[in-house]
């Protein structure tokens, strides 16, 4: 019955090519015949066949590859990290083992204790490295005496002393004492440094105490032709840019003032400039100025108030001019009364130090550069400055003559003063009771 079967779907198959055969087109399918038990489907069951796709295969087959070759080189790579890992942690093994053997060498050997630091920096009192020095030599000698010692009982005794370690500490001794002389040595340097140095301080004191001598007897010649010396008045006759007045002192920095001053002018249009005073890259630092028909004007770091002051009629005036940097109030005094204030005149502005007082002139730039438009012409005396705010009550017994207070930055002395150009001059000046306006 099987053999009948498989007889049967030959004869099927068979057909099938003949038809194809016959002129009808192949449908690009294959069949297989399959033997089938008798209990099972009595059909012919057809299993097609997967199309095969060559290139898809290579293809696949080429990524394989690239991937396992990639993998490869990884894993060499990380093979030859893994060596070098090994080879330097071999190598420190075997320094550490070196170490270790060092050590052992070191606390086993009678000398191992000298290896202490002996030879680091000195510290920074010279005394204190003699000192240090000196003891670690004291101790080496002792302990070199008492080797000898025990060399000496040895020998007596008939053992043997090793002269490796007298040798050893023969030499070391020796370059601790080179050390000592050299530390010696450049200590000696430091104190024919210091020596110089403390010789130089001592000439420039001398020299300073010899200007301060100089000045003392100038201030008592200053004041053998007037009867004080601040009882002088600086006279400026004509109007020029050559005639004026310079204060040997400065200023220090200041953050607030009071300038006060007599004052005798009759010029016209504008008295000048009775006081100025400059500093490196600010010529107007403070200024006190009256020219053509304005009214005076006080200048501090080129911003400008106007006082309310007149004093063009010929006469002695006593007038003073406070001022502080904060928020840049300022008051004007003129025979003793408050005549006017003000503020935000160069508020926060500190007055700069190291500048150039200059009385009877308007500087251009610091010390020179004068304009005779601008020149004072007239009588001052009594000019001074103090680093703070007066009290009205002083400004008022200045100027009524009850009491003289200096000022305790610029005071008015004969010597502080230099009178230049041919026509300027420093006279006598009248009492204050004459200096007073009349009734």
């Amino acid at each position: 019955m099987f053999s009948l079967l498989c007889g049967l779907m030959s004869l099927c198959a068979l057909g099938r090519g003949q038809l194809a055969t016959n002129g009808q087109l192949d449908d690009g399918k294959r069949y297989i015949c399959r033997a089938i038990p008798l209990s099972g489907d009595p059909t012919c069951p057809v299993t097609l066949l997967p199309e095969l796709n060559v290139g898809g295969q290579e293809e696949e087959l080429r990524n394989t590859v690239m991937q396992l070759r990639e993998t490869i080189l990884q894993q060499k790579e990380m093979i030859s990290k893994q060596i070098g890992t090994i080879n330097e942690l071999t190598t420190k093994l075997s320094l550490c083992a070196s170490t270790t053997d060092d050590r052992k060498y070191d606390k086993g050997a009678s000398w191992g204790k000298e290896k202490q630091n002996t030879m680091g920096d000195v510290p920074r009192d010279p005394n204190d490295s003699i000192d240090s020095m000196g003891k670690t030599m004291q101790g080496l000698k002792d302990r070199l005496e008492n080797l000898e010692q025990q060399h000496l009982r040895a020998n007596v005794s008939g053992a043997s002393f090793p002269t490796e370690l007298r040798d050893l500490l023969q030499r070391r001794l020796g370059e601790l004492e080179k050390q000592l002389l050299k530390k010696v040595s450049n200590l000696e340097e430091e104190k024919s440094m210091l020596s110089n140095a403390t010789a130089e301080y001592r000439l420039k004191t001398e020299s300073t105490l010899s200007a301060l001598v100089d000045r003392i007897s100038e201030l008592e010649k200053g004041g053998g032709d007037f009867k004080s010396p601040e009882q002088f008045k600086l006279s400026l006759p004509q109007r020029t840019n050559y005639l004026y007045g310079r204060v040997t002192k400065t200023l220090p920095e200041m953050y607030a003032f009071t300038l006060c001053m007599w004052i005798k002018s009759s010029a016209s249009p504008g008295i000048g400039t009775p006081f100025s005073y400059g500093v490196p890259g600010q010529a107007n630092e403070i200024v006190l100025i009256e020219w053509g028909n304005n009214p005076i004007e006080l200048l501090i770091n080129d911003k400008v108030a106007q006082l309310p002051l007149e004093v063009r009629d010929g006469k002695w005036h006593h007038i003073c001019i406070a001022w502080t940097t904060r928020d840049g109030q300022w008051d004007a005094y003129q025979d003793g009364g408050k005549l006017g204030s003000g503020d935000n005149l160069a508020a926060w502005h500190p007055i700069k130090p190291g500048g150039v007082i200059i009385l009877g002139q308007e500087q251009d730039v610091v010390g020179g550069r004068f304009d005779a438009g601008q020149a004072f012409v007239g009588e001052l005396s009594q000019v001074n400055i103090w680093d703070r705010v007066l009290k009205p009550v002083e400004i008022q017994s200045m100027a009524n003559c009850s009491s003289y207070i200096p000022g305790n930055v610029i005071s008015w002395l004969a010597s502080n003063v230099e009178v230049f150009g041919r026509g300027a001059f420093k006279r006598p000046m009248e009492t204050c009771e004459e200096r007073l306006p009349k009734a």
